[in-house]
């Protein structure tokens, strides 16, 4: 149990597959849904402030490559165009972000956006925790109690 609790923290970290990936997992697995929950959502949150202090660090020696700076571009292109959808909204919109369990949402996308809007970690990042929270408590749900009920 303690190792599937441990893979479902990592899968948490990851892009992509973030904590709703980590809560499926973990219920399939046998791991309680507190200590899912809980683990998930630290898994999930873990990587926020790195995201926000260094992304744009890293953009920058990204953009100095012509291979690279393409895709930096285009990354920055794609969110100033939610710019208007996002920004007129701010932290709510930035918190929708994370906490609706789609694909293209989550932690990850939230702190990208925030980095391109230039939005101050002090803010974003508890409106991306609670977002995180958000998607966990419906990610547990799902994962947790319909789920399982529509197979046994």
């Amino acid at each position: 149990m303690a190792h599937s609790a441990l893979i479902a923290f990592l899968m948490s970290m990851l892009p992509v597959v973030e904590l709703r990936g980590g809560l499926i997992f973990a219920s399939a697995s046998g791991v309680p849904f507190w200590e899912a929950f809980i683990i998930c959502c630290a898994g999930n949150i873990l990587p926020v402030p790195f995201i926000l202090f260094f992304l744009r660090r890293i953009f920058s020696l990204l953009e100095k490559n012509r291979h690279t700076a393409k895709l930096i571009s285009w990354l920055e292109d794609k969110a100033k165009k939610a710019e208007r959808r996002i920004g007129k909204y701010e932290l709510l919109g930035l918190f929708l972000l994370v906490a609706v369990p789609l694909p293209g949402t989550g932690a990850w996308t939230g702190s990208l956006v925030a980095v391109i809007f230039d939005m101050r970690v002090k803010r974003a990042f508890p409106a991306i925790a609670a977002g995180v929270v958000a998607a966990g408590v419906i990610m547990s749900v799902v994962s947790y109690f319909i789920i399982p009920g529509m197979f046994f």
